[in-house]
C-alpha cells in the first residue's frame, strides 16, 4: 500500500505552519522580484502590452492575410485622466506580468508544501491536476492576448454612434478591461480541468453534462456578460464561444475519466 512520507506525521501543527509562513514568503518574494524586473523594463513591457491597439498587430496581419481584408487601418491614442494614474498603472502592470511569470514557481512551492501528505497515487493525481490547470489557464490567457481582447478593442475601439463624438479611451480603461478578461479567461480555461476532477470523484458524469447542456449555454452567457466589461452582443459572442468549446471538450474529458474509474 501507498505510503505517506515519514516527516508528514511526524511534524507538529506550528512546525506546519512555518514550513507554510516560509512558503508564503518565498512566494511574495519571487512575485516582488519579478514584478521590479517587469518595471524596470517598461518600454518592452508595454510594447507588448499595447501592441493590440496597433494596426500591425499580429492577429490583425493573420485575419487580413486570411479573409483579405479585415476593416479599415486604425490605430488608438490612449489618453492619461489622471496625475499619478500612468505610473499606478505600470505598477499593477508590471507585478500582473511578475506573478504571471512566477507562476511555476508558485505552484513548485505549493506542491511541495502539500505533497507529503499526499499517497504516491494522490500525488501523480496532483501533479496531472496542477499541470493541467497551469496548461489551460496559460492558453486562456493567451487566447484573450491574440484573439479576444484585440476583436473586442478594434470593434469597441473604432465604434462611434456618430463622426461628431471621437473615442478618448484611458490607458486605466485598456490595462483594466485587457488583465481583466485575462484573468477570466483563464480561470474559465479551467473548466475541462474541472470536469476531469469531478468526474473522477463521481459528482458529474458525461451523460449528466450532456443533459444539461442546454442549462450550460444560458449559463455560458449568463457568465459571459458578467465578465465582459460592455453588453454588446459581439464581445458576449467572443467570449462565450470559446467557453461553450470548453464545456463540450470538458464533456469528452469527463468520459474518458470515467472510463478509467470503472477500469481501476
Amino acid at each position: 500500500m501507498a505510503q505517506k512520507t515519514a516527516n508528514s506525521n511526524q511534524l507538529t501543527f506550528w512546525d506546519h505552519l512555518d514550513q507554510l509562513r516560509g512558503s508564503l514568503f518565498r512566494i511574495l518574494a519571487a512575485v516582488v522580484a519579478l514584478g521590479f524586473v517587469a518595471f524596470a523594463f517598461k518600454e518592452q513591457l508595454f510594447n507588448i502590452l499595447l501592441a493590440p491597439k496597433n494596426n500591425n498587430f499580429l492577429t490583425y496581419r493573420l485575419l487580413e492575410r486570411v479573409l483579405g481584408t479585415v476593416g479599415d487601418d486604425f490605430k488608438v491614442d490612449l489618453i492619461n485622466t489622471g496625475l499619478a494614474q500612468q505610473f499606478m498603472v505600470h505598477l499593477k502592470a508590471a507585478f500582473a506580468v511578475g506573478f504571471l511569470v512566477a507562476s511555476p514557481y508558485i505552484l513548485h512551492v505549493l506542491y511541495s508544501f502539500v505533497s507529503p501528505a499526499l499517497y504516491h497515487s494522490e500525488r501523480r493525481v496532483a501533479v496531472r491536476l496542477v499541470g493541467g490547470g497551469y496548461l489551460m489557464f496559460i492558453m486562456g490567457v493567451a487566447l484573450n492576448y491574440f484573439l479576444i481582447f484585440p476583436l473586442t478593442f478594434r470593434f469597441l475601439g473604432t465604434y462611434q454612434v456618430s463622426a461628431d463624438v471621437p473615442n478618448l479611451i484611458s490607458l486605466e480603461s485598456y490595462m483594466s478591461t485587457l488583465l481583466m478578461l485575462s484573468l477570466a479567461m483563464g480561470l474559465m480555461f479551467e473548466l475541462p480541468v474541472l470536469s476531469w476532477l469531478l468526474a473522477r470523484m463521481g459528482f458529474v458524469s458525461a451523460d449528466f453534462m450532456r443533459r444539461y447542456r442546454r442549462h450550460a449555454v444560458v449559463a455560458i452567457l449568463v457568465v459571459a456578460a458578467v465578465i465582459t466589461p460592455t453588453a454588446d452582443v459581439f464581445t458576449l459572442s467572443v467570449v462565450s464561444l470559446p467557453i461553450y468549446l470548453l464545456y463540450e471538450l470538458g464533456i469528452v474529458i469527463a468520459a474518458r475519466a470515467e472510463k478509467h474509474h470503472t477500469k481501476a
